[in-house]
């Protein structure tokens, strides 16, 4: 698939996509369901972005956002009476963004970087350290124990790595700088530092964990 220079931006405060993850959400907003109707006319795209900073205070207008986000392909959509949207996106690839585009709809737009495909395999040993703590940390947050089984078999290393990221219980910040590493090992091993830092505070003091910050 080629992937375009220009994509639109969905920002929100607390969703961080993950390549090869999918992510259903609600539209209904008027700027987004612009989006959503240009998008499914268009390329089927939908960058995917973090707010950042004092966001609320002009979350109407054109907030700060980070400059690294995942663009997800459309591969489901269910347009509802009133105008709202379910759509399910794919998450797809990494981008960077170069220049935000001047205001041409109610969404935003930008011109884009599309980050390197990371194709290096996490280090011996990694794959079965962070499943052992993310099971530890799923135990200790009193889900179900065998709720990561199903990872530990019979996927690649990204989309492994990629699912605990995007699913576990970690705050939207240190979801942001997963995916901001720079190479799949590096991903890994913020991960694992991630879920060290959970656990230790629940040990010390149970209960939810303060946020790091990014």
């Amino acid at each position: 698939m080629t992937l375009p220079e220009i994509i639109p931006l969905f920002p929100l405060p607390n969703v961080v996509l993950f390549p090869r993850m999918p992510l259903p959400l609600h539209i209904f907003e008027p700027r987004y369901r612009e989006m959503v109707r240009d998008a499914v006319r268009g390329a089927r795209l939908v960058g995917m972005v973090l707010l950042r900073g004092e966001w609320q205070r002009d979350y109407g207008a054109r907030p700060e956002i980070f400059a690294i986000g995942t663009v997800g392909e459309i591969a489901h959509v269910e347009e509802l009476p009133d105008g709202r949207f379910n759509i399910v996106l794919r998450g797809l690839r990494e981008y960077q963004i170069r220049q935000e585009l001047a205001p041409r709809a109610l969404y935003r737009e930008a011109a884009v970087h599309w980050r390197a495909i990371d194709r290096e395999p996490l280090p011996a040993g990694m794959r079965a350290e962070l499943g052992g703590l993310a099971r530890r940390y799923l135990e200790r947050l009193g889900r179900a124990p065998g709720e990561g089984a199903l990872l530990e078999r019979g996927i690649d290393d990204e989309t492994f790595v990629n699912f605990l990221a995007q699913h576990l219980d970690i705050d939207p910040l240190e979801k942001q700088g997963l995916l901001e590493s720079a190479s799949l090992p590096e991903r890994g091993r913020r991960l694992a530092e991630v879920l060290e830092f959970h656990l230790e505070t629940l040990r010390v003091a149970p209960g939810p964990a303060p946020t790091r910050t990014h």
